[in-house]
């Protein structure tokens, strides 16, 4: 599936800047700089790694190209604590932090005590990445329901954005979100759904975070998705070092791709590309809170 990852020859040139900044709503810092080591068999994060990229570095290639800030997003307890730690050292950096769906096991009493105080930091402005994720299945469905609906609870007590995971499971995914009570804000991360998921989201409120494959030739019903999106309920994210934007597919992903995506984005819903920017700079305020 990817080709050629060894060495940052590898990584993908810079598009074209853009002439008003946005933010990338979702990455993972901790792989793109080898904090997380990548396991065996993942070479987009392996290359990553040999990219030997750090936080600040990263940082200066995404306000070159007009992307001035980013969330980094938990997956498990450390990873959230490392984002938390490096949110603190960067103002242009803000964390989100929870168990995945797919350690949804690992979401035991202590931890989520753990995930609630972390969330209760000032720089971190969202409980996820958290949700359903029905294509692996590496956790009990049992379980993921358990996780997922007590993440929404530490989300409505902190007063944080809920980041969702979802993946094969839209309609399970909503109907949580509606018995259990969504909180204030809710953002789905790398959103997949089609244009009827989109409708749906967009009269409950839920911002749709779109990711590179919405470039992709095959990903029609993600364009539809986003020509009906609200450009109020619109966000953009990279969800690095994966999912590249098109002509990038099979490299490591990385913030300063966000053009490529937001560019194609704005094609999909006839927009000015700085219109559909302003959009998305507004909405990341009404997410996450100002930077």
């Amino acid at each position: 599936m990817v080709a050629s990852l060894g060495n940052v020859s590898t990584l993908p040139v810079p598009p074209e800047p853009l002439d008003t900044p946005v933010f990338d709503s979702h990455c993972h810092l901790d792989i793109m700089v080898g904090e997380r080591k990548a396991s065996s068999g993942d070479p987009v994060a392996l290359a990553a790694q040999a990219a030997e990229a750090s936080v600040a570095r990263i940082l200066d290639e995404a306000r070159a190209v007009g992307v001035a800030r980013l969330v980094t997003v938990g997956y498990d307890l450390r990873s959230s604590q490392w984002g938390a730690a490096v949110a603190a050292e960067h103002p242009d950096v803000y964390a989100a932090a929870a168990i995945h769906p797919n350690e949804a096991h690992a979401a035991t009493d202590e931890v989520l005590a753990e995930i609630e105080a972390l969330a209760g930091r000032p720089q971190v402005r969202a409980v996820g990445e958290t949700g359903l994720d029905y294509f692996r299945d590496w956790a009990r469905r049992e379980d993921q329901h358990a996780s997922f609906r007590a993440h929404i609870e530490i989300a409505k007590r902190t007063g944080k954005a809920l980041v969702i995971h979802d993946r094969d499971a839209h309609d399970d995914v909503l109907a949580v979100l509606r018995d259990q009570g969504a909180p204030d804000v809710v953002v789905f991360h790398s959103f997949s759904g089609d244009a009827e998921m989109a409708k749906q989201c967009a009269e409950a409120g839920y911002f749709m975070s779109f990711s590179g494959p919405v470039t992709y030739k095959n990903a029609g019903y993600l364009r539809a998705a986003a020509q009906v999106a609200p450009a109020e309920l619109i966000l953009v994210e990279t969800d690095a070092p994966y999912l590249p934007p098109v002509p990038h597919r099979g490299k490591p992903n990385a913030p300063y791709l966000i053009p490529l995506t937001l560019r194609c984005l704005a094609e999909a819903k006839s927009m000015p590309v700085d219109d559909l920017a302003s959009a998305i700079a507004a909405n990341g305020e009404r997410a996450f809170g100002s930077w």
